[in-house]
């Protein structure tokens, strides 16, 4: 099921619920959404819409829109494609984007109600090497796992959650794996502690500042509202033990790639111009953040300086590290084979520096 939203009513802050009473890829993933990441959908869409995926000029002159169908991540990693599409780059580029909210991203692409989406890296390589007929054409803003392992204000290590609880937000996704790699890392394996599914987001700080979990892996801004609210403490940040685990990318079906090549490249660009328009007016998205996402100011300050390492705008495609990744997947058993990368990216829409 989807459902259009449009950019003035977007409200991350529904997302943020648990935080407001107390803030690669959805659960699953990177980012990357995956749980979350990477995972947000409101909206920029133009008003004037020709039939779908037509570019056209009116009989004044005036050109129309081309109508494009896109799924960006959930929660934060999505605002700042939505605050692009405000500031009009996707009308630049002849696009009338309508933003699709979906649980699923792949099965959004599938069924064809979904044009491109953001999908959690694993998840994308996994569906395309099984048969979906997908592939990747670009990376996300970031493809490092922006992900945190925060821990109750008693713990003051890694070594010293053996016996304690711990959530892995959803098993299987891209946060899982961090949170086993740095609990290895440390000497420590899931017998060793209490593992549990406990969510992303509000959840997984509901979890942490109720008591339900010693110490779980979450996003920002909700790492540095742990640490601002003293509610929590930061251990770990998944990046320094998986570098190279690609979290998040953007991915198209094959039928609208062969159909319209053109409207994937000029997404692409878009999106490109939006992320690094914020990353260059940061004080002017920060404001827009604020006013999106319901959370203490100094935790959005935090979580940007901390992030700002991670936010590349680099729609290269490593494909060493999408090998890497496949790797690790099979060696925590998410994946049970490697698939041939170079089967399932197609980097021609990449835009042009």
């Amino acid at each position: 099921m989807r459902k259009k939203f449009h950019a003035q009513l977007l409200s991350v802050a529904t997302v943020l619920t648990i935080v407001l009473a107390g803030c690669s890829s959805s659960g699953s993933g990177s980012g990357s959404g995956g749980a979350g990441g990477e995972g947000g959908k409101p909206d920029g869409a133009q008003t004037n819409k020709p039939s779908q995926n037509e570019q056209a000029t009116s009989s004044s002159g005036e050109q129309q829109l081309a109508k494009i169908r896109y799924a960006a991540f959930n929660g934060v990693s999505g605002l700042a494609v939505q605050f692009g599409a405000e500031k009009g780059f996707f009308k630049d580029e002849g696009l009338d984007v309508e933003f699709i909210t979906t649980q699923n991203a792949i099965e959004g692409l599938t069924s064809k109600d979904v044009d491109v989406a953001d999908v959690a890296t694993t998840n994308a390589i996994v569906a395309a090497g099984k048969g979906a007929p997908i592939k990747i054409v670009s990376s996300l803003f970031r493809t490092k796992g922006p992900f945190y392992l925060v821990a109750s204000p008693d713990i003051n290590s890694v070594e010293d959650l053996k016996g304690k609880t711990v959530g892995a937000a959803a098993f299987g996704s891209g946060l899982d794996a961090y949170v086993q790699v740095i609990l290895q890392k440390h000497g420590l394996g899931k017998d060793d502690v209490t593992y549990v599914a406990n969510g992303v987001n509000d959840a997984a700080f509901a979890s942490l500042t109720s008591g339900q979990v010693a110490a779980t892996i979450i996003h920002e801004p909700f790492a540095s509202l742990a640490e601002v609210t003293g509610k929590g403490k930061l251990l770990a940040k998944g990046w320094d033990y998986l570098p190279n685990f690609h979290t998040g990318v953007l991915a198209s079906r094959n039928d609208f790639i062969d159909e319209h090549p053109e409207l994937i490249e000029k997404l692409l660009r878009g999106y490109f111009k939006s992320q690094e328009y914020a990353k260059s007016h940061l004080e002017e998205y920060k404001t827009y953040f604020l006013s999106k996402v319901k959370v203490d100011p100094a935790a959005v300050e935090k979580a940007f300086e901390r992030e700002d390492v991670l936010w590349e705008n680099n729609p290269d495609v490593d494909l060493q590290a999408l090998k890497e990744t496949q790797q690790i997947q099979v060696d925590l058993g998410f994946q049970d084979q490697i698939y041939d990368v170079d089967k399932i990216v197609d980097l021609r829409f990449i835009p042009k520096k």
